[in-house]
């Protein structure tokens, strides 16, 4: 006979609990499904866990000097234009003399 899926569940659980198996959770853009996707097609894994706790490891295991600069973010430079500079500070004097009608 068939054990119950209460009974297996249980089992289940103890066993992830003995052996310190913890869930993470991510929550992704579409960008970085894609990117996974693309990564796992590329590997032939089909379990999204799998190729996870495998770029894990082998991130790793590049050590601090190689894993780092893979996990430095990108920075943004934002740089204003003159012309958008000049229509800034148009539009600031604008509001600063707009505003001192008002009071």
């Amino acid at each position: 006979m068939a054990a119950a899926q209460k009974d297996r569940s249980a089992k289940t659980a103890a066993k992830r609990k003995s052996r310190g198996e913890e869930e993470l959770r991510l929550h992704t853009l579409a960008g970085t499904r894609q990117a996974l996707a693309e990564l796992m097609a590329w590997s032939g894994i089909e379990e999204q866990g799998e190729a996870i706790t495998l770029m894990i490891h082998h991130l790793h295991g590049l050590g601090p000097g190689g894993a780092l600069p893979l996990l430095t973010p990108p920075r943004h430079e934002v740089t204003v234009s003159p012309a958008v500079a000049r229509k800034l500070e148009h539009y600031r004097i604008s509001e600063e003399r707009r505003l001192g009608q008002l009071v």
